[in-house]
């Protein structure tokens, strides 16, 4: 008898990849034997599988509310079997079995590729529970087939693991271990089965991308790896995310300039502008340097569209160092940014550091940023007016005749997007020429081009 499975993946875009391969690695095992079918339905599930995130105090909140959500339905529904996976249950593998008698299992971020064998496992000795595992530096592997879990004409390509920056305000090298990159042929056959099942655009992702093959072949890989996945033929756009400022090439950027499947967007977490700060966040670049280049890309490659994160209220800011920041945003512009408040991270050495912001603080900084970047973000969008462009097709909103799509500036579920009004039956993928006609805030409103 099959057992229904449902998984919740929270977190990053990068969980995303993970629950994709572990619910693969199901799906060939129902297929062998039948023994597992999905569900999204948590009322009906059996097993229900959480892949947690634990980067930011939000983060484990949300992850925290789901699993103990699930751990109610133990009690309710059909439910027998709690696997929690991911960030959180690598960092707090013992706390979650101890606290949540309903967890059934905690699997660490390297075990998830043995999921059949521990269901197979807990699901074959009733009552037993157990954490599961391996050493958090085995090489990551793209050669594992994905069950898609989300309909989506984009798909998101983990190109590494782990990290070896080491920023005083991150925990993820202790979660995830080094980092190690995924041998490139496992990549293009990833990305090859992913266009395959109708991904048109593909989404570069990893703790730091451009990093891309220093572990594997002693140099930087990441324009090469790019090349290769310009010749998939039904392959439409090539986004690059998570790319750090002082790891960008000149032939990086060149790639990027030359190559039309190559979007000119690019996804730089700079975190801050003040040295000081910098400094103290063991970032390797100054604000001279970030503004040297923003510069330097807005030059080379023309219409970039640059998206950022930064971290305000971190120990030690002072007001000059956050008014230094809203006047970097403001001279900057960028088209797409970020904000988070710092948050103290055990185990990590700003957690240690003196001068710990008050939150009150860290909010009103906060929105003082989000502020300065509303009115250049709302001013982008108005000036758009008229343009045309290419849009990638999302969805259709419930009983109206206007399609959701995204144009090159836009990252699915992140960024902004264009509503497009139109009785042309389109579909999810569809790529057409939309002309900008307004705009609502952060988003656009467009029309197709080539309509009277």
């Amino acid at each position: 008898m099959s057992l229904k499975v449902i998984f919740i993946s929270l977190g990053c875009d990068k969980n995303l990849v993970d629950t994709q391969q572990m619910a693969g690695i199901l799906e060939t095992a129902g297929v062998k034997s039948g023994r597992y079918v999905f569900t999204d339905d948590e009322e009906q599930a059996q097993i229900a599988i959480v892949n947690t995130c634990c980067f930011i105090d939000s983060a484990k909140e949300e992850s925290i509310e789901s699993i103990l959500s699930l751990a109610e339905l133990k009690n309710s529904a059909a439910l027998e079997y709690l696997i929690v996976t991911g960030c959180m249950a690598q960092r707090y593998k013992d706390e979650i079995l101890k606290r949540i008698p309903e967890v059934d299992a905690v699997i660490g971020t390297t075990a998830q590729k043995r999921l059949e064998e521990i269901l197979d496992e807990v699901t074959g000795q009733k009552g037993s529970r157990g954490v599961y595992l391996d050493d958090p530096d085995l090489p990551p592997s793209a050669d594992v087939p994905r069950a898609m879990t989300q309909l989506s004409c984009a798909g998101y390509l983990k190109i590494a693991d782990g990290c070896d920056k080491c920023c005083t305000y991150c925990a993820i090298p202790y979660i995830r271990g080094h980092f190690r990159s995924v041998p490139m042929e496992e990549l293009i056959s990833d990305a090859k089965r992913l266009v395959a099942t109708g991904t048109r655009e593909l989404i570069l992702v990893a703790q730091e991308t451009t990093l891309y093959g220093t572990d594997l072949y002693g140099k930087k890989m990441l324009p090469e790896l790019l090349r290769r996945l310009c010749l998939l033929k039904d392959l439409k756009w090539i986004r690059l995310l998570y790319c750090y400022p002082e790891e960008i090439t000149d032939e990086l950027i060149d790639v990027i300039s030359s190559e039309a499947k190559i979007l000119p967007y690019l996804d730089i977490p700079i975190q801050h502008s003040s040295d000081a700060v910098l400094k103290r966040m063991g970032r390797r670049t100054t604000g001279r340097e970030l503004e040297e280049i923003i510069r330097k890309l807005r030059e080379r490659i023309p219409g970039i569209c640059l998206r950022t994160t930064l971290i305000t209220g971190f120990p030690g800011e002072t007001e000059e160092d956050h008014r230094a920041l809203v006047g970097f945003v403001k001279r900057m512009k960028f088209e797409r940014l970020g904000v988070f408040t710092y948050s103290r991270e055990e185990g990590t050495p700003a957690a240690r550091m003196e001068g710990q912001v008050h939150p009150s603080t860290k909010k009103r900084r906060q929105k003082e940023l989000m502020l300065a970047q509303q009115d250049i973000a709302f001013k982008n969008a108005r000036k758009m007016k008229n343009r045309v462009l290419d849009v990638i097709i999302d969805g259709k909103l419930a009983g109206e005749d206007v399609y959701a799509g995204r144009t090159y500036m836009d990252v699915p579920g992140v960024d902004s997007n264009i509503f497009i009004e139109t009785k042309r039956e389109l579909m999810t993928g569809d790529f057409v020429r939309a002309r900008v006609t307004g705009a609502q805030a952060y988003d656009l409103i467009g029309e197709i081009a080539d309509e009277d």
